[in-house]
């Protein structure tokens, strides 16, 4: 970005983190950026980076164009209700919070009657604290694309960006970029141990699975094949692939993988109705 807004995160933690120093990478002022946080070791790291940090909401919110709700959902009412006083007419929300519906956002910042129409909801993951994320996007009616443009600005600070419809899109989202790192991690601690169990070092092991992974991943990016065709191209017919592969066939790894996407989607539309209106 050439030019970046006045931004609060509110909710200073490991996502504020990513995305202030992505930010600030792009040389985004530090005068521009303020972090509200409890925490008070917290507001120390923050204020040693030369951003402004405070524990509650003050007047000084009223100057940001942009606000980040960074907390977690069972927090999101109580806070979105403390910032309320100092929205502006014209305030661009973006919440990363899971399963906080945009509706429960409009009526929280704005009310039954007249809800607040500037509102980005979106689901970034883990591997933006290495600026290797993809964050999934979506916003309300009545917001601008310049305002969708400002977004994708700043969350493209932390990696790839995809925009999806509405709220129920979201909730897809977390389930697959959301939680999918914890997938893969879950993968790569199974490659590690059976490795292990087969007569590797730890060492071996962990070195062997980190560099399949990322470099099978690579390949499917680069390559016009989709992943069907790269599984059928490494697969052998009676070889040591195939006998891997008849394994997980016989264990419907693809069936396990569908049920827990939708648990997680399940799980991110109940936090909805728990924690929203």
């Amino acid at each position: 970005m050439n030019t970046f807004p006045k931004i609060t995160v509110i909710g200073g933690g490991n996502m504020a983190n990513a995305l202030i120093t992505g930010w600030l990478k792009q040389n985004c002022p530090q005068q521009s950026l303020q972090v509200i946080e409890v925490s008070e070791e917290l507001r120390k790291q923050w204020q040693g980076r030369g951003v402004r940090a405070c524990s509650l909401p003050d007047a000084s919110l009223a100057e940001s164009d942009v606000w980040i709700y960074a907390v977690k959902p069972q927090q999101m009412r109580e806070v979105v209700l403390s910032t309320k006083p100092y929205l502006g007419q014209n305030t661009l929300v973006i919440s990363i919070a899971a399963g906080i519906s945009i509706d429960s956002l409009s009526k929280w910042l704005g009310s039954d009657t007249e809800p607040y129409k500037h509102i980005v909801r979106c689901m970034p993951n883990t591997p933006a604290l290495v600026a290797a994320g993809v964050t999934g996007m979506a916003a309300s009616d009545e917001v601008s694309e310049s305002e969708k443009q400002t977004a994708t600005n700043l969350l493209s600070a932390v990696g790839e960006v995809v925009w999806v419809e509405n709220d129920h899109a979201i909730d897809a989202v977390t389930a697959l970029s959301g939680s999918g790192p914890a997938y893969v991690f879950l993968f790569i601690e199974s490659l590690i141990s059976g490795a292990m169990a087969l007569g590797l070092t730890a060492e071996q092991s962990r070195t062997l699975a980190l560099a399949t992974l990322s470099g099978a991943t690579l390949l499917a990016t680069k390559s016009p094949e989709p992943p069907s065709v790269l599984r059928e191209r490494v697969t052998s017919k009676g070889g040591t692939t195939a006998a891997a592969l008849d394994v997980f066939t016989q264990q419907n790894l693809t069936h396990i993988i569908h049920q827990a996407m939708s648990a997680a989607a399940k799980r991110a539309s109940e936090l909805s109705t728990e924690f929203g209106v």
